[in-house]
């Protein structure tokens, strides 16, 4: 293989652990010192060796043990550096051991991923920082990434995940799983964090590295409830994420063009991930109090009725839009609840909850809102009001195949 082909595998390789194996590297090496920071520094220097070893000696059966092992040497060499030889001698011998035990045998390296994502949800730590801080320490998404997701600023963002990091050390918050009677506290961190890793991996179509972002978060959705089989809201989460996970294939045509969700073809649909979501959204229902993911399943569910030949229910999503409204606050929500309310109540109706949101500041770079502002406009024949919010709905997207779709609802605008 030429030296560029090897060079290229090694960081294919590294790619793939990184997002496979991230959050249990992590978790291993951060539980005995609960340094999260350190811990992220040491995995990081042991990439960088990788990415600079690999292509020269080859990739290794066990990339996570190897990972591991320089990691620790880099946690090692650390703790040297801040304590005396002898005040340190113990610890360190302990971490090497647990390091030769590790390297040796790929099984020592244990799933670590939930024990650690309900410490970042311990109640030492501020509660609007728990959900990011799994995300950053689980999934390994960047500040930036995080603050998109949250309608934060990056830079307080990036702030307040370091300062979350501390107080796990500080707190000496355990890396393990808490007791069944402590874990219905921190599942709603546990689950925030595992949709928005879901919705950033939904929406960027067509990256690799977001489609295992998604499949990772259905995976870990899926432990969660296994953990907790009576919990009804991870049952509705995991339905939510199957539901629209079912729709991928179809949110793209032949020629990679993007296609709106009343327009996509049925046929693309994968019927088998709608059956299990339904099957999870009824055992969830029956099983307490309807909450948010329950009733965000239960809309989508609404949507993949047409796939029984039916249209879809408009008044009904509406209804349980209300009921979501009221139950979060968010203007995501609003959002999204203005877009359906065009359906049964007309554009106008639609443009006048819009105005309501008009005054938030997170809307002003939302790229959703200023798509559905759009649409909305020009079905009220708005055109001119059309023309500014899609114009800019096109500068804020992220992904070709939206721009296009945008670019070709602007040129009809023009055309009339």
């Amino acid at each position: 293989m030429a030296n560029s082909a090897i060079a290229s595998a090694a960081h294919e390789t590294a790619e793939l652990v990184a997002r496979s194996s991230y959050g249990r590297l992590l978790a291993f090496l951060a539980a005995r010192t609960r340094d999260v920071a350190g811990a992220e520094d040491a995995l990081a220097e042991a990439f960088a060796s990788a990415l600079q070893s690999w292509p020269v000696d080859g990739v290794p059966d066990n990339p996570d043990a190897w990972l591991l092992t320089v990691a620790r040497r880099r946690q090692t060499d650390a703790i040297r550096r801040r304590q005396t030889r002898t005040a340190g001698e113990a610890h360190i011998e302990l971490m090497m051991d647990e390091l030769n035990q590790a390297a040796a045998n790929a099984d020592a390296i244990a799933d670590r991923r939930l024990a650690l994502m309900f410490a970042c949800a311990h109640p030492a730590i501020e509660p609007g920082m728990r959900a990011p801080l799994i995300l950053q320490t689980i999934l390994g998404l960047t500040a930036s990434a995080i603050a998109a997701a949250f309608l934060i600023p990056p830079a307080t963002m990036g702030q307040r995940l370091v300062r979350a990091k501390a107080r796990i050390k500080e707190a000496g918050v355990p890396f393990a799983v808490p007791e069944r009677a402590d874990l219905a506290d921190r599942l709603d961190a546990v689950l925030e964090a595992i949709y928005a890793a879901y919705a950033k991996g939904w929406t960027e179509i067509g990256d690799s590295t977001a489609d295992r972002l998604a499949d990772e978060a259905i995976w870990l959705g899926r432990l969660v409830v296994s953990l907790l089989p009576e919990e009804p809201e991870a049952k509705g989460m995991l339905a939510l994420m199957l539901y629209t996970e079912a729709r991928r294939q179809a949110r793209r045509d032949a020629e990679g063009s993007y296609v709106p969700l009343q327009e996509q073809d049925i046929a693309r649909w994968d019927l088998g991930q709608i059956d299990s979501a339904e099957v999870l959204l009824h055992a969830a229902n029956r099983g307490g109090p309807t909450g948010r993911y329950q009733i965000e399943a239960a809309i989508q569910s609404a949507h993949c009725a047409r796939r029984l030949g039916n249209t879809s229910n408009w008044p009904s999503i509406v209804a349980l839009y209300d009921a979501l409204l009221h139950l979060t606050q968010s203007p995501v929500v609003a959002l999204n609840r203005a877009a359906v309310l065009a359906e049964t109540a007309g554009a106008d109706a639609a443009l006048a909850c819009l105005d309501g949101l008009a005054g938030d500041r997170r809307m002003a770079d939302y790229q959703p809102y200023w798509a559905a502002k759009g649409h909305l406009a020009a079905r009220a024949g708005r055109r001119a009001d059309a023309h500014a919010a899609l114009t800019l709905a096109m500068g804020l997207a992220t992904d070709d195949a939206v721009r296009r779709y945008l670019a070709q609802q602007i040129r009809q605008l023009q055309d009339g």
